[in-house]
């Protein structure tokens, strides 16, 4: 089959179905949980239960993105893509066909499955249609505000579906998208050959890293539910030894699924530290603020989605033009930091919050923050991540970062959400405060622990991913480095889903409703 010439109009129009799969993909996250209670009624799941069907998904996401990236610099990104796409409008035909409990749970496995090949290569795809440093600062900050897009669109399509149509069609409506996304796949991106599975296939290291992330985030996931603190320790010591045991694998093969000259690199490392400790709090702050909207100042779920609205415009006015501008004329540190800075601001204003919060000056100035923050952050990392990655290991790398980013995710909302509710429960009995003002406490302190968070990110940014300037002043707009950006992590469903420690914070009202 014929492809057409590599001009500017047909990489933007590949781009263009990229970005059409992995907003399918993040809508498809938001827009399950939604469906839950409708979902329980007509299967007949019981609590505990309901609960793999979102898990399901996000054992098999988080567990394979680091080998799908790996297979896509092997076997070729766009082969490997366009496998993700088939698999994820496969499975989905299954899940809205689904007449039990086990259909669903199997088709929602697959999914993930789908989900992380298709995701851990798409922006490799990137990297080789975007070689001029412009053009693809540009497809970075749209990628960006696809991630905010699908993130907003999920909650209210899912809503709008459940209720005019049932719960199948929020399954249903993936089908033609990827089908009509997969015949432009094959007819648009260009091929690429890959490395070849001669080039090295760990496979004791895959089978060590898929099973210890599995574990990993079934660990997270569960860590609420029944069997308490006990089977959750055994769980991680578990993930622990299967980590531990992978990377030891990688010192001592001679062709390592992760090769440790990758993490010796300064970007590499220090790019998905602070990934991780910036996806860590933001998860956070996402989902902390709507228990504030809802239990602090009583907001309807309606206001509470109006609320939320200016993350993720402030995060697209940035990343659609103005994120690329200041790279190209400061350098990727310099607005990794003023993103960084934004994100401890919004999140350092949240943890004073008053009980009595006025909206227009309590709450609009910290979404903002945060939304601009993410939008100057988010394409900054993403770029230093890839600095120094070759075209044999940018699917990797790019899978690696996305990986950081969902254990961020998954480790950061366990772990802020317990500490508010610890804080929460004992206050009550020492300070005599009343529920609504212990409640609040507790979002107090656990927003300050983000903001810390943040502040270890920016430290490591000064000392690990501080560069000489570009030299000579740049033209504007005009990036004067190239560098190849993964996947934006946002974009891939967040392991943030899985059910929070307090059982009150999994209301699927209240997850319908996160900005």
């Amino acid at each position: 089959m014929r492809h057409p010439p590599p001009g500017s109009g047909s990489r933007w129009t590949a781009f263009a179905v990229l970005s059409t799969v992995q907003l399918m993909i993040i809508i498809d996250g938001g827009i399950v949980n939604v469906a839950l209670p409708a979902i329980q009624r007509d299967l007949g799941f019981s609590q505990p239960d309901l609960a793999w069907v979102v898990n399901a998904y996000l054992i098999a996401f988080g567990g394979l993105l680091l080998l799908s990236g790996r297979l896509g610099d092997l076997l070729g990104r766009k082969r490997v893509f366009v496998a993700g796409l088939i698999l994820f409008t496969a499975s989905s035909l299954v899940c809205g066909l689904a007449t039990g409990q086990g259909m669903l749970v199997a088709g929602r496995f697959v999914q993930g499955v789908g989900g992380a090949v298709a995701s851990a290569v798409s922006m490799g795809i990137v990297v080789t249609l975007f070689p001029e440093p412009r053009e693809r600062a540009k497809a970075i900050g749209a990628s960006g505000f696809v991630a905010a897009a699908g993130g907003s669109i999920g909650g209210v399509a899912g809503g709008v579906l459940t209720q005019s149509a049932g719960w199948h069609w929020i399954f249903f409506v993936n089908v033609p998208i990827g089908i009509v996304a997969t015949v432009l796949a094959v007819r648009i991106v260009a091929a690429d050959r890959g490395i070849g599975l001669g080039a090295g296939v760990d496979v004791l290291g895959a089978f060590l890293v898929t099973a210890g992330l599995m574990l990993g985030v079934f660990t997270i996931a569960g860590a609420g539910g029944p069997g308490g603190s006990a089977r959750t320790y055994a769980l991680g010591a578990a993930t622990v030894v299967l980590l531990a045991a992978f990377a030891l694998r990688q010192v001592r093969a001679a062709d390592p699924l992760l090769p440790p000259r990758i993490l010796r690199s300064r970007p590499v490392t220090g790019a998905n530290l602070v990934q991780f400790l910036m996806v860590a709090s933001m998860i956070g702050f996402s989902f902390l603020s709507v228990l504030y909207l809802q239990r602090v100042l009583a907001y309807d779920e309606v206001t509470i989605s109006l609320a939320g609205l200016p993350v993720p415009v402030a995060l697209a006015a940035v990343s659609l033009g103005l994120s690329a501008r200041l790279i190209g004329r400061f350098g990727e540190p310099t607005v990794l930091l003023w993103g960084l800075a934004g994100v401890f601001a919004a999140l350092a204003l949240a943890a004073r919050a008053p009980v009595g919060g006025v909206y227009a000056l309590d709450v609009l100035p910290m979404m903002t923050l945060l939304g601009a923050g993410a939008g100057l952050a988010m394409p900054a990392v993403m770029t230093l991540a890839m600095s120094e990655a070759t075209p044999r290991d940018a699917g990797l790398v790019s899978g690696l970062l996305t990986t950081s980013a969902q254990a961020g995710g998954a480790l950061g909302l366990a772990f802020l959400a317990a500490l508010a509710t610890a804080r929460t429960g004992v206050l009550p009995s020492i300070g005599g405060l009343d529920a609504v003002a212990a409640l609040n406490d507790g979002y107090h302190l656990a927003f300050g622990a983000g903001a810390v968070l943040v502040a270890v990110a920016i430290v490591l940014t000064l000392t690990l991913l501080r560069t000489p300037a570009p030299p000579g002043p740049a033209a504007p707009g005009v990036p004067p480095r190239s560098a190849d950006p993964p996947a934006p992590s946002p974009s891939a469903p967040s392991l943030a889903d899985s059910t929070p420690s307090d059982p009150s914070l999994s209301d699927p009202a209240i997850s319908r409703s996160t900005p």
